[in-house]
């Protein structure tokens, strides 16, 4: 990790090289891209589909209805971060802090909009037969069926069902996703951008807390990415993955100070 990260990653970044006294190579990527498993943000209103950049579209879906229509309602008033159709009682989060004297803050459900996080007028507003709390409450495994006649959404939905991440709800907050979860979905949003140039990845334990089948279903992602002509660097400890490197690196013969050599 120290390697990826604290070297690789941060030479790239700064464009010269950073703890260590020459690094070469990194001009044959356009960009490296560092994914470790911090969480995708610290607010709970940023969700999935607002990290992937998704939610304008499933807006614009809403907005174009007849109902929305009628109501003179545009595609703002069904975003939770601004004014306008989200409850003001909880600012869209569908819970409100509630503050204790010499214990820990508590949250509960906001008694307005009862956990839905918007206005009833836009509750009101069918999609599909789904309201816009209804589709936030969807995972991604039952959004890939909702939206299967929209090609965008579908793809990138069928992307996070290939990387293991169907259960996950399309709205739920970013601060209640493991490491693991996290990562992989910084990998999705890059896959989404469809990199033209060709890019090194660095990733750190991805399959941290994955089943065997997950594992799997992960691998044949990260054998798309080479195949695109992308390069990767995975710290890892699992044996499935020194089956499958074309190259193996092992640092040592410690941790910590007494670590770094190569094997």
């Amino acid at each position: 990790s120290s390697l990826l990260f604290d070297v690789i990653g941060a030479s790239a970044l700064a464009k010269h090289a950073v703890n260590c006294s020459r690094i070469e190579g990194l001009e044959n990527f356009g960009s490296v891209i560092s994914m470790d498993q911090s969480p995708i943000g610290n607010n709970p209103l940023s969700t999935p589909i607002t990290f992937l950049g998704i939610y304008d579209e499933i807006r614009n879906l809403f907005a174009s209805t007849n109902e929305a229509s009628i109501r003179d309602l545009k595609k703002s008033d069904f975003s939770y971060n601004t004014k306008g159709g989200r409850c003001e009682t909880c600012k869209g989060q569908g819970q409100t802090n509630v503050s204790l004297d010499f214990l820990s803050d508590v949250w509960v459900t906001c008694p307005n909009c009862k956990g839905k996080r918007f206005s009833n007028e836009i509750l009101e507003v069918k999609w599909n037969n789904l309201s816009i709390y209804n589709m936030l409450e969807l995972t991604i495994s039952e959004a890939s069926g909702a939206f299967n006649e929209n090609k965008n959404l579908l793809e990138v939905f069928l992307l996070l069902i290939d990387l293991g991440l169907g259960h996950i709800k399309l709205g739920q907050p970013a601060t209640t996703f493991s490491g693991g979860e996290s990562q992989r979905l910084k990998l999705a949003r890059e896959l989404i951008k469809k990199q033209k140039s060709k890019c090194l990845y660095l990733l750190d334990e991805p399959t941290t807390g994955l089943h065997f089948y997950d594992i799997e279903k992960l691998l044949k992602v990260l054998f798309k990415i080479r195949e695109q002509g992308h390069a990767l660097f995975i710290a890892e400890h699992h044996p499935w993955f020194y089956k499958v490197a074309d190259y193996l690196v092992e640092l040592g013969p410690e941790g910590g100070k007494n670590g770094g050599h190569v094997i």
